[in-house]
């Protein structure tokens, strides 16, 4: 039933937003294909459909920006690949019934990698401070006990 009313919250925001104009999209990119040209024998090769993984994509970047469609394909491949590891993780569980805690150790490594990209950040910054700190005793031994 909650998944019902968001579904429905949604439609309706996507229906209180202002329609954009038809804009002329360059050559370039009608080559490439945009998310609605994409016919089924185009999608047929891939796991998830096209359009909501193009949709996603675009909510997170700029307006201005426009995604070549061996990207968009790159994209829908990786998804595909990653779920896999996923699956085969899950499929580890010693039970018949996959739960939510069998999802949620299955990404884990995934969810984390924001939390390594921060310690990171934080022992390059410690090992930066501490090179500055090297520099000024070299600095100090060199004027202190070198004469010229």
């Amino acid at each position: 039933m909650a998944r019902k009313k968001k579904k429905k919250e949604e439609v309706e925001e996507a229906a209180e937003e202002p329609v954009e104009e038809a804009v002329e999209e360059p050559a370039e990119e009608a080559a490439e294909g945009s998310e609605e040209e994409f016919s089924e024998e185009d999608e047929s090769g891939y796991a998830f459909p096209m359009a909501p993984i193009v949709r996603l994509m675009k909510q997170e970047m700029d307006n201005d920006k426009m995604i070549r469609r061996r990207v968009k394909e790159g994209m829908n491949v990786w998804l595909e690949a990653l779920c896999r590891k996923i699956s085969k993780k899950m499929n580890e569980s010693e039970y018949t019934m996959v739960e939510i805690d069998d999802f949620k150790t299955a990404i884990e490594a995934y969810e984390m990698i924001d939390d390594v990209e921060q310690e990171r950040e934080r022992i390059v910054a410690t090992l930066e401070k501490i090179k500055q700190d090297c520099d000024s005793l070299i600095m100090d031994v060199n004027r202190k006990f070198i004469t010229p």
